[in-house]
């Protein structure tokens, strides 16, 4: 067996953080005053910036601070709806640090200038030290007030990432606060998280074929998904967590099996001479989607799996290259990698809708993961041969999340971590 590489979660920083880039905003982005935080001036210095750039990322925000503002209210009696209506904001947000020995508190508010009124104020209690993750709450609440969609500025995403070693890393959403989960100098491929954001499993080559493995990830413990001599990739999790759809080669052929984590027994789901893999869960574990080569190209086909002997049903027809679907979690609609004119794109289709729209225009576009809310893909590309994570919202929104160092690829998002 070759030499892997274990570090447990939150043992090791990279140096290597991924940088934030905002590539294209909405076309009518909400235009909304952030005010500077009272209080501890360091600590706001650093939540008001965590809060900012939360906000900016999503690519629907235009922010103005005090320099852009006609008056600067420190309470809610001071507060003239007229100097923000002159410059068309929509909406201003204020708050207040409170310090109690090492407990910290923010209270913040959310006024809508249109209506001239108060429409939140909430308070957020933090944790010692974890400033960032504080700012991180915060911007969800400002977000899902705004946009009445839930904030995901507090998730995490996972990734691999290639220098001289093989890296499982988790981060924050934004990029920031990068942790290894393992370091290995053999491959790592197919992360996938569990439900409630407390497990992961992968795909490892340490043994010299893929086997996939799962990982605790506030223990760092791990262990084979399931013992037997065949090669196993494409692990992804059911919604109630006791279940792993997998890809595997037992009967000489990539086929789709659902593996019971708690007796390990295996429940074989597809039977074709063809390669069927990527399988994805539906949002209520009812259907899962795949990736097959059965019509003569890489296609999607659903498996109700409320229904014994089910034909595997396609999903996609345009073009010749469609695979690596996943769900939208409110189940209207799937995101997949979609061969356009040879180029590789992330793609979405309706179930609406009989027709495909392409969400990005680059070369080698690949491995979407949606974030829980739904609005936002993140996925890999190539530039100038480095691998990146980009992302686009569902509105248009576009940003790019180059490393210092290395390169990335297969991003998988948390859930909601609240």
């Amino acid at each position: 067996m070759k030499k892997i590489y274990l570090t447990l979660f939150f043992t090791i920083t990279l140096s290597s953080e991924l940088i934030l880039e905002i590539t294209q905003g909405t076309e009518n982005p909400f235009r909304v005053a952030l005010l500077e935080f009272d209080g501890d001036k360091n600590i706001s210095n650093q939540i008001d910036n965590i809060i900012k750039n939360n906000l900016k990322r999503s690519g629907e925000f235009q922010i103005f601070e005090g320099s852009d503002l006609l008056s600067i209210p420190s309470n809610e009696s001071e507060v003239i709806f007229n100097d923000f209506k002159i410059l068309n904001i929509d909406y201003l947000v204020m708050g207040k640090i409170k310090k109690d020995g090492s407990s910290l508190s923010v209270i913040y508010e959310v006024y809508e200038i249109k209506r001239g009124k108060k429409i939140r104020t909430s308070t957020v209690f933090g944790i010692p030290n974890k400033n960032r993750q504080l700012g991180h709450y915060i911007s969800d609440g400002i977000y899902e007030e705004i946009t009445g969609i839930k904030g995901i500025a507090s998730t995490k995403i996972l990734y691999i990432t290639e220098n001289e070693s093989f890296n499982l890393v988790i981060a924050d959403a934004d990029g920031s606060n990068e942790q290894i989960l393992l370091k290995s100098n053999e491959p790592i491929i197919s992360p996938s998280w569990s439900p409630d954001s407390k497990k992961v499993a992968y795909v490892s080559f340490e043994s010299g074929m893929a086997k996939v493995y799962i990982q605790d990830i506030a223990s760092g413990e791990r262990e084979l998904a399931i013992k037997n001599p065949y090669q196993i990739s494409s692990p992804s999790w059911s919604p109630d967590g006791k279940f792993l759809s997998l890809t595997m080669y037992q009967d000489g052929n990539a086929e789709i099996y659902i593996l019971n984590l708690k007796n390990k027994n295996l429940t074989r789901l597809t039977k074709h001479y063809s390669i069927d893999t990527e399988s994805s869960w539906s949002p209520k574990g009812s259907k899962i989607i795949f990736t097959s080569g059965r019509s003569g190209s890489p296609q999607l086909y659903e498996l109700d799996l409320r229904r014994s002997n089910a034909k595997p049903k396609r999903l996609t027809f345009d073009g010749n290259y469609n695979a690596k679907g996943t769900y939208l979690p409110n189940n209207e609609g799937i995101v997949f990698v979609h061969r356009e004119n040879k180029n590789f794109q992330i793609a979405i289709k309706y179930f609406s809708e009989n027709f495909i729209r392409p969400l990005t225009n680059a070369q080698l576009d690949e491995s979407p993961s949606i974030s829980p809310n739904g609005n936002v893909i993140v996925y890999a590309i190539k530039d100038k041969g480095m691998g990146l994570l980009a992302g686009v919202t569902l509105s248009g929104a576009k940003f790019r999340l180059p490393a210092r160092k290395g390169s990335v690829r297969e991003p998988s998002w948390s859930g909601f971590l609240r």
